[in-house]
C-alpha cells in the first residue's frame, strides 16, 4: 500500500473528521494507534502454550501476522479501531431468561443480524470517506476476518481497557460492543492507550458459571460455554454441561455482572433488534425446529454459522438441565434417531438426567 505524492492534508483536522464520520456511521467511538503489539505478542504466545485456545486452531496458524499488522497487510502504519453499541433495546431481560430453565438464553450480541456485515459495511464507508479527503488510500478492513489481535488494539487506541474476563470496557460504554478495525498506510496522529480501571472488582470471575476465569485477566477458553456452545465442534464435556444451564448460544455472565455496563448504550443500529423472537423462546419450541426452519430463521444470523447438529446439541444439554415435564421428556424422545450422532449422544445425556 502506498500513498499518492500529493500535498499531505490537515492530518489533525483529518482525525477530528474521522469521529465525526464514525458517528455518523453508527460507531460509539473510533481510535488510533500504531501497531506495536509486542507485549501483546508475548501474551498470547504465553495463552497458546498453556493450552487455553483449545480447538481453536487458527489462533496460531497465521503465527507472528496475528500481533505484527505489517506482516498482515503490508505498508500498514497505523490501526483505526471502532467500536459499535450492539444490546438490544426490545429484548428480554437477560437476568429473567437465564432464571428461568424453560426458555432459552442466546447471548444478547447474536440476536439481531449478523453483525460482521454490519460492521463491515461502515468500516469501508469510513475508509471510503477518508480515501475521497486524502486521495490515494491503501487500507484493509477486518471484522473478526482475519489474524488480528482486536482487543489490545482497542485499547491501545483509547477505546478501553482489557478487563480481568479479558473482554474490552469503556469507561463511557461498558462492554457490550462489537470491534472492527481498518488497517492503513495514512500516519494519522495516534490517540493515547486507555488506563484500567476494574481496581479491586473481581465480580467477572466468581460469575462465569463455568470457571473459565482462571485468574485475572487469563480465560481459559475450553471452560467457556461461549466456546463450548460455539467454537467446539464436537461433543460437550460431560463436566460442563450441567452448569450451561439454558445458555444455548454463548453467554453474558461475566458482562453482566460487571458494574461498568450501567453505562452502556443500547443499540442504534435497526439490524441488532430481536429477530424470531431469539430472546426468549420455550427450549421445546426451538428444539422442535426442522433443518429447514433453522436455515430460514438463523440466516443473516452469526447463529446461522453453527449449524442445525450443533444448534441441536445445545438445545439438548439445555433441555437436561430444565425441569422433568412431559413435554420436555418428549421433546428429547422425538429426537433420539436423529441422523447425526452428535445430537443422538447430547439427547441421551438429557434423557438420563431426567429418569435418574
Amino acid at each position: 500500500m502506498s500513498i499518492e505524492a500529493t500535498p499531505a492534508p490537515d492530518l489533525v483536522a483529518l482525525r477530528a473528521d474521522i469521529d465525526t464520520w464514525g458517528r455518523a456511521l453508527g460507531f460509539g467511538a473510533v481510535g488510533v494507534t500504531g501497531i506495536d503489539l509486542s507485549t501483546a505478542e508475548h501474551d498470547l504466545s504465553r495463552w497458546l502454550a498453556a493450552g487455553f485456545a483449545g480447538e481453536m486452531h487458527y489462533m496460531q496458524r497465521h503465527g507472528t501476522r496475528r500481533s505484527r499488522p505489517a506482516e498482515l497487510v503490508p505498508g500498514t502504519v497505523r490501526v483505526l479501531s471502532a467500536r459499535m453499541d450492539y444490546w438490544p433495546a426490545d429484548a428480554a431481560p437477560a437476568d429473567a431468561v437465564l432464571a428461568d430453565p424453560a426458555l432459552g438464553y442466546v447471548s444478547r450480541y447474536a440476536l439481531g443480524r449478523d453483525y460482521h456485515k454490519v460492521l463491515r459495511a461502515a468500516l469501508k464507508a469510513l475508509a471510503e470517506q477518508i480515501r475521497e479527503h486524502v486521495g490515494e488510500l491503501g487500507y484493509r478492513v477486518f471484522v473478526d476476518s482475519g489474524p488480528v489481535l482486536e482487543k489490545p488494539l482497542a485499547r491501545n487506541a483509547g477505546l478501553g481497557w482489557i478487563g480481568k474476563h479479558t473482554n474490552l470496557i469503556a469507561r463511557e460504554a461498558g462492554s457490550y460492543f462489537f470491534l472492527g478495525e481498518i488497517y492503513t498506510d495514512l500516519p494519522l496522529p495516534l490517540d493515547e492507550p486507555a488506563s484500567a480501571h476494574c481496581g479491586s472488582c473481581t465480580a467477572c470471575m466468581p460469575a462465569c458459571p463455568t470457571g473459565a476465569i482462571v485468574a485475572p485477566h487469563q480465560l481459559d477458553a475450553r471452560r467457556c460455554i461461549s466456546y463450548l456452545t460455539i467454537e467446539l465442534q464436537g461433543s460437550i464435556p460431560d463436566e460442563f454441561r450441567p452448569a450451561i444451564g439454558n445458555r444455548i448460544y454463548g453467554c453474558d455472565d461475566c458482562q453482566l455482572v460487571c458494574p461498568w455496563n450501567k453505562f452502556a448504550a443500547h443499540a442504534a443500529h435497526p439490524d441488532f433488534k430481536v429477530r424470531h423472537r431469539l430472546d426468549a423462546t420455550s427450549l421445546t419450541e426451538l428444539f422442535g425446529w426442522t433443518a429447514e426452519q433453522f436455515e430460514t430463521r438463523t440466516q443473516g444470523s452469526a447463529i446461522h454459522r453453527l449449524g442445525y447438529p450443533r444448534w441441536l446439541r445445545n438445545i439438548a444439554v439445555a433441555l437436561g438441565n430444565a425441569p422433568r415435564s412431559d413435554m420436555v421428556i418428549a421433546a428429547l424422545q422425538a429426537r433420539r434417531a436423529d441422523p447425526s450422532p452428535l445430537v443422538r449422544e447430547h439427547v441421551e445425556w438429557a434423557l438420563e438426567r431426567h429418569v435418574r
